[in-house]
């Protein structure tokens, strides 16, 4: 299955429409596919986010450096999931995140104005946006409840119930600083509850 064919079954299922076969040509016409190497950067922090990728293979981790040096990393996505610094994309500012691909990556990617030119008039395109919104929106509110209401326990175990597959994608490490949590506490956690 092509790339391009993954996205549209991708837009299908989320918008319950079919593109037509002009409307495909759009599409290919002005998104263009892109490969990243592991650990290749996507956005670095600092440049303006001129493009949104769809993670057609592989996974990448959005994040920002403190003063120490440590991440803090704020997304972890996968196939079928966007990239991009929305507030960076959306209003042309400078990134305050940096976009890594932890494994080899292939996305799709296309710029804000494309967007608005050629695929917003696209319906499917467009009920498929309305779903990823409102889906990022839910997920954004999740993570922020959990952020300020869980204990260390109640967020790894809210992670696995919600997103058990990223165990097996992503280094402990990097799933702990997701977590706000240090190394040492996700592995305490993950023997304790292994253990009931």
């Amino acid at each position: 299955m092509s790339n391009f064919e993954v996205f549209y079954d991708y837009i299908q299922k989320l918008s319950g429409e079919i593109l037509s076969e002009d409307e495909k040509s759009v599409i290919e016409t002005h998104m263009k596919p892109r490969k990243f190497r592991r650990k290749q950067y996507f956005l670095q922090e600092g440049d303006v986010c001129k493009y949104t990728g769809f993670i057609v293979k592989g996974s990448a981790k959005t994040f920002s450096v403190d003063e120490e040096g440590n991440e803090n990393i704020l997304k972890l996505s996968i196939e079928n999931w966007w990239l991009a610094d929305f507030e960076s994309f959306y209003q042309l500012t400078p990134s305050h995140y940096n976009i890594e691909a932890m494994e080899d990556l292939e996305v799709l990617q296309v710029t804000n104005a494309q967007v608005e030119e050629f695929f917003k008039p696209i319906s499917a395109f467009s009920a498929m946006m309305e779903v990823v919104k409102q889906n990022h929106a839910i997920a954004n509110q999740r993570r922020v409840q959990a952020a300020i209401s869980y204990t260390a326990e109640e967020r790894y175990a809210d992670f696995v119930r919600n997103y058990p597959h990223f165990l097996m994608r992503f280094p402990l490490n990097v799933i702990a600083s997701y977590l706000g949590l240090s190394p040492e506490t996700l592995s305490r956690l993950r023997k304790k509850i292994n253990l009931k």
